[in-house]
């Protein structure tokens, strides 16, 4: 129970590697606060949690609107005056496997709008409750695309270097406020977004998506979940910087 009674929240907790997180920290004592515009696949978490003994709640929120995500923590809010760890995970790829003449102006801003400006609007109204707790922990996925090497999108890479960039200022804010921050990097993990993409490269190349899927080698979610767990939690206080994971 290394998260026993700590208020956690996670931006793109309904899939992928914020799903598998807000499993792992409810099982791990959290009560965990979803925030999701899949509605779907967020209150099928929140059921999942609870039927296992856990604790959690559903937010419908869509991270690149301020009002959605402000009205959001304010619901967060009436259910508790603080939060203990929160891991911003929502993202999407935009654009992939496109020259930088091919790709829109739709796909950049849609992929920007969301791991970028998400992840600022997230912050903004998150980061009160991380410190109103004295000592908490803020988690920000991004990505080794953009931060040591390149992507199968523009937008995307430039989306997780900008968040990269993000926390050194950020964390000179919070830091003072005891907000220890810490930015992920995963590298290729068996998320929706990672098999789409995977998925849709094949198909570029006129092999067949589905066997790609099964041969692409990628690692389970819940191994970056256990990576986040450790740094939520007492044992991961003398971490420092940013990590890099498989």
């Amino acid at each position: 129970m290394k998260l026993e009674n700590k208020e956690a929240l996670v931006t793109g907790g309904s899939t992928g590697i914020g799903r598998a997180t807000a499993e792992l920290f409810a099982t791990e004592g959290a009560h965990v606060h979803i925030v999701d515009y899949n509605e779907e696949e967020g209150q099928a978490a929140v059921a999942k949690i609870e039927a296992a003994g856990g604790r959690a709640c559903f937010y419908a929120t869509d991270v690149r609107s301020e009002e959605s995500v402000a009205s959001a923590i304010v619901q967060v809010k009436e259910a508790t005056p603080h939060i203990d760890v929160a891991v911003f995970a929502a993202g999407v790829l935009k654009g992939a496997f496109k020259t930088i003449e091919e790709l829109s102006m739709e796909e950049w801003d849609a992929t920007l709008d969301t791991n970028l400006k998400g992840t600022f609007l997230s912050a903004k109204y998150t980061t009160p409750l991380l410190a109103a707790a004295g000592e908490s922990v803020l988690l920000i996925i991004a990505s080794g695309a953009g931060v040591r090497g390149g992507s199968s999108s523009y937008a995307y890479a430039a989306s997780k270097a900008g968040q990269h960039g993000l926390h050194f200022k950020l964390e000179s804010e919070v830091g003072p406020q005891g907000v220890r921050l810490h930015v992920i990097c995963p590298g290729g993990i068996a998320t929706p977004l990672k098999l789409a993409n995977v998925a849709e490269g094949a198909e570029r190349d006129g092999r067949d998506p589905e066997e790609a899927k099964k041969n692409a080698s990628l690692g389970d979610p819940v191994g970056v979940a256990r990576v986040l767990t450790f740094l939520a939690s007492e044992e991961g206080s003398y971490v420092r910087g940013t990590v890099f994971t498989r």
